[in-house]
């Protein structure tokens, strides 16, 4: 056993209210240079939808993330014979129009155009070759399902659905889906890369890519199945999320978290066994891999988990942010969020929390409210998005969501506290409590509970020294 630490997140989708509040903060502060005007790091996705960068979750198109492949565990696209025989050209790369050409307007026409009886109109212009273009896809084209019925039959969740269906005005259904890198513990951007200029930190685990090292060969972006690695054509090299790791080192938070208006968010520490990583990612049948993805996590309190941990050089805050982590709560101890695309075999560290949505039919005309297969969101596409297709786990989140949710109206409104719907959902009272602590109104501190860097511990100093120094002309 080799115990590591990892940083994650927890997003409930229930709350999301898709007002891109994520995505603005993170957009200035780190893809604001010339060459990265397409990137997004942070993105929010109306579902159903093919996203950005289009079709993303189709890896037959794509081919990333691992596979089994004669019984064993290998990138989907081919390892290091088939990297070398396409390293000048990668047909699995998507394209500037996959993601969208990115524009301005000269906004000074508006201001110095002379009187006339018409209102002066300016034209997109394209932020890669200077020309005026048309507009004709974007980062949030299909906000709101506005593209839906161009492009919503071709979301992947629809497997084994009928989508036509669920695109009619009756039947329609959306939430939203904000996506940042996952920071898998099995990442296959890592693997891909010719030159080892990507790494995840031994620290916290999150994925960084070396800029001194990148040559830009870009097998990384095709390899992330997430495609949330980016070539940064001004630089020749790739960048990604990178967890705002100058603030988690100072004990604070994520800029999308930080900035989240719906507080949909959680932040913390987990544990892990990297030594069981290859072997829960190599698990036969796509269904088994979320399980075997939550065998790896550890129970910080467990004493010989902490005992171990100690020895393999976890630092005491680290253990204690674990202990109190909301990550830990919502996706191992009460199974309510789930990873997105366990099937991509890269064990993703950024899990949501599946939408209850209205109810859309019921079929017993005496009932006075439906359950989980009444709800107008499919149970179905759900499990394709967050499950590999197997419906128990999100059935079980969702159930508990719901009996939380019947149990608190049963308290606070009708005065007569229902605990057999909690006992339906394998819950109790003081569970039912603690989850909608967590999940609606934990403070700050609460849902944010990430330890500060410990350099002295893990530095050599002597290595340091003459790395910094007065400028020249100081």
């Amino acid at each position: 056993m080799k115990i590591k630490a990892q940083l994650a997140m927890v997003m409930n989708l229930d709350k999301c209210i898709g007002c891109h509040t994520c995505s603005i903060p993170c957009k200035n502060v780190w893809t604001s240079r010339p060459g990265a005007e397409y990137i997004w790091f942070n993105n929010v996705e109306t579902k159903p939808g093919i996203g950005y960068p289009k079709h993303w979750e189709d890896q037959e198109r794509y081919r990333g993330g691992w596979a089994m492949k004669d019984g064993k565990l290998d990138l989907a696209a081919g390892g290091r014979l088939r990297k070398l025989a396409g390293i000048f050209y990668n047909p699995d790369l998507p394209t500037i129009d996959d993601y969208y050409e990115p524009w301005t307007y000269d906004y000074e026409k508006l201001t110095s155009s002379p009187a006339s009886k018409q209102q002066p109109a300016i034209r997109p212009k394209s932020l890669i070759t200077g020309r005026k273009m048309e507009l004709d896809w974007g980062p949030n084209w299909e906000d709101d399902l506005a593209g839906a019925p161009a492009t919503g039959g071709q979301d992947v969740n629809f497997r084994s659905l009928e989508a036509a269906r669920y695109l009619q005005f009756e039947e329609v259904f959306m939430f939203y889906l904000p996506r940042i890198c996952e920071h898998c513990l099995n990442p296959s951007c890592v693997a891909s890369c010719p030159s080892a200029a990507l790494y995840k930190r031994d620290e916290d685990g999150i994925v960084l890519v070396d800029q001194v090292r990148c040559r830009g060969w870009r097998f990384c972006v095709s390899g992330c199945p997430y495609k949330k690695v980016y070539f940064q054509w001004a630089s020749g090299t790739s960048v990604k999320c990178l967890f705002c790791y100058p603030r988690i080192e100072a004990g604070l938070t994520t800029l999308c978290a930080e900035t989240c208006v719906g507080r949909i968010r959680s932040v913390g520490a987990l544990l892990y066994d990297a030594d069981r990583v290859r072997e829960a990612a190599s698990v036969a049948e796509d269904t088994r891999v979320y399980p075997a993805h939550l065998s790896v996590i550890l129970d910080p309190d467990d004493p010989e988990v902490a005992r171990r941990a100690a020895a393999d050089g976890i630092p005491e805050a680290t253990l204690a942010a674990a202990r109190n982590s909301p990550v830990y709560q919502l996706a191992v101890r009460w199974r309510l969020a789930l990873p997105p695309h366990p099937e991509f075999r890269t064990l993703p560290m950024v899990w949501y929390i599946p939408p209850l949505s209205p109810i859309a039919r019921v079929e017993d005309p005496g009932a006075t409210e439906g359950g989980i297969d009444d709800m107008r969101i499919p149970v179905r596409y759900l499990a394709n998005l967050l499950a590999a297709g197997d419906e128990e786990p999100v059935r079980l989140a969702l159930n508990r969501l719901l009996a939380i949710r019947r149990y608190m109206r049963s308290v606070r409104v009708e005065k007569k506290p229902d605990k057999t719907v909690l006992e339906e959902a394998g819950l109790d009272p003081s569970q039912a409590e603690e989850m909608v602590r967590l999940l609606a109104i934990a403070k700050f501190a609460d849902r944010y509970v990430i330890p500060t860097a410990r350099r002295e511990a893990d530095t050599d100093p002597g290595r340091l020294q003459g790395r910094a120094g007065y400028p020249e002309d100081a």
